[in-house]
Order: structure tokens, then sequence, then C-alpha cells
């Protein structure tokens, strides 16, 4: 009997406080959502979360990874609650997390063995990774670029009459966008592809709603070439990354195909680089492949 007990160890009163409390933060953050008329997305986005951190704070670990996993999924799951919509950010950085949290441990539990004193100076030794753009680190190429090449069955006056259309929201196909939830325009207006004429996207129920927008004006227009810089974004997906340029090209590809390729040149949001530098860029990388969704350019 007692060692099924040592195998599943029972909650103790400090575990049972801890869900206690995670229970009522869960409680009036739900609250405050709901009054804020997103009772939709609470559940989600509150809800869910707050029931797993609480499970998991009646699950004591048995080993030191394994209490190291419980109080860093239990950080992971109430900062989701506290960002909301922005838990992607915490999505985003979890595996990032998990590496340092449980490198951090076997680290130190190894250099702890021969000496207490070496496991001490190894802490802040496993914070240098980290300082990038905190402040005390500068940040590294946080001006990024990201390329998409498509080659579509239309002739290239076509592409073209579909691009002075406009973009038109419709569904994520990509499944990363999708899996992640990351935001997508749901409203665009405007029209003109001429220098000056500007193009706005909604996010979130309307052009200006709680989602914000982003405002792109034409800058350069020639035949088989487009340039947009971006004037204004207020968009939610601001906290990740701005919008620096974007160039649109198109040419006849053989037959009735035209090869189009949008470059667009934004600022990264996220630190650090070697983690986040490689991952936004794949994630606009999709996102421009959504764009040219958009604009029926499949």
């Amino acid at each position: 009997m007692a060692e099924a007990d040592e195998t599943h160890p029972k909650p103790t009163t400090a575990n049972w406080v801890l869900a206690a409390l995670i229970t009522v933060f869960g409680l009036v953050v739900f609250a405050f959502a709901v009054a804020e008329d997103r009772a939709d997305s609470a559940l989600l986005f509150v809800a869910l979360p707050v029931l797993l951190a609480a499970a998991l704070a009646l699950r004591p670990g048995r080993t030191a990874h394994g209490r190291v996993f419980v109080v860093t999924t239990i950080a992971l799951l109430l900062a989701a609650v506290a960002l909301h919509e922005g838990a992607i950010c915490v999505v985003l950085a979890a595996p990032l997390v998990y590496a340092v949290a449980h490198g951090s441990t076997a680290l130190i539990r190894l250099v702890g063995r021969s000496s207490r004193t070496y496991a001490v100076i190894a802490v802040p030794l496993l914070l240098l990774p980290g300082i990038e753009g905190s402040g005390i680190g500068p940040r590294i190429d946080p001006e990024q670029s990201v390329e998409v090449t498509r080659v579509v069955a239309l002739p290239a006056d076509q592409v073209a009459a579909r691009l002075a259309a406009g973009p038109r929201p419709s569904p994520a196909r990509s499944v990363p966008l999708r899996l992640l939830g990351v935001p997508t325009p749901n409203r665009v207006d405007g029209d003109g592809l001429d220098p000056g004429d500007r193009w706005v996207f909604g996010y979130h129920g309307s052009a200006h709603g709680p989602g914000g927008h982003l405002l792109a004006e034409v800058e350069a227009s020639e035949p088989g070439h487009l340039s947009f810089r971006f004037v204004e974004d207020t968009s939610i997906t601001g906290r990740w990354f701005t919008w620096r340029h974007a160039d649109v090209r198109w040419q006849p590809a053989g037959g009735d195909r035209t090869q189009v390729r949008i470059t667009v040149d934004y600022r990264r949001g996220l630190d650090p680089s070697w983690y986040f530098g490689p991952l936004q860029n794949a994630l606009l990388g999709e996102g421009v492949e959504h764009l040219l969704d958009m604009m029926a350019l499949r």
C-alpha cells in the first residue's frame, strides 16, 4: 500500500489551496470577460486553461522534472488566461519555456552532484540566451523579410484584374494558422491601385473594431508591379510584428499561367531571434499565402 502511495502521491493541503486560488482567479477573469460581452471566447481562453491548471495543481510531481513540468504548465496556462486572445503568444513561446525549464533543471542537478557552488554559478549562465531584447542585451536582426511565390492558372491580365478587385475575407486554409488561431482580416475596405489609394484590413467585427485595423497605401503602380507602404497599424497582430513594406510582382509563366511573387518586410516584435526569427518568418509566410487566397489567386 505504501508503494502504491509513493507511486501516486496524494494532493497535500498546499495543492488544494493552490487549486482553489487558481479557480478564484479564473472566476474573476471569466466574469470580466462575460461583462465585456466575450462569453464565447471566455470559455476557450479562460475556462479551459483554468480547469487544466487547477487539475494540474492537484497532481503533485513525483520527480524534479515532474514538479518543474507541473509548475511551468500552470504558469503558462494562467498567462494564457491573462492574455485572453493573446494566448497565441503563450502557445508560440511554450516549447521554448519548457526547453529552458527542463534544461535548467537537468543542468543544475548534474552540476549540483559534484558541487553546490557550481550549481549556483550555472543559473546566471542559463539566463544569457534570454537577455536579447530585454534592455540589457541588444536585439539581433529584428528587421526581417518573407517572400512567397505562387504560379496560378490564370493569364497575367486576369491576375491584374483580381489584384485590382482587392482581397476578400475568407477562411484560412493554412493548418498552422487555424491550429494556432492566428487572427486574419474579416473585413477589407478600399479600392483602386493608383498611388495614394488606400486599403483597410479590419479584424474582429469591423475595420475599426476591437481587433484594430491595418491601413495600407499604394506607393507605386506599374504593369506587373505594385508596392505598398503601411500607414497605420492598430491590429491585434501588432503585438507580434510591425508591417513595413509589401511588394507584389507578376509575370507570365507560360501558357495561361502567371507567376505571382509577394515580398513583405516587417519588424519582428518577439525575442530571442534564434527562436522567434524562424518561427515568425514561417507564420508570416503562411499569412502571405492566405492573402493570395483572399485575392482568389490559387
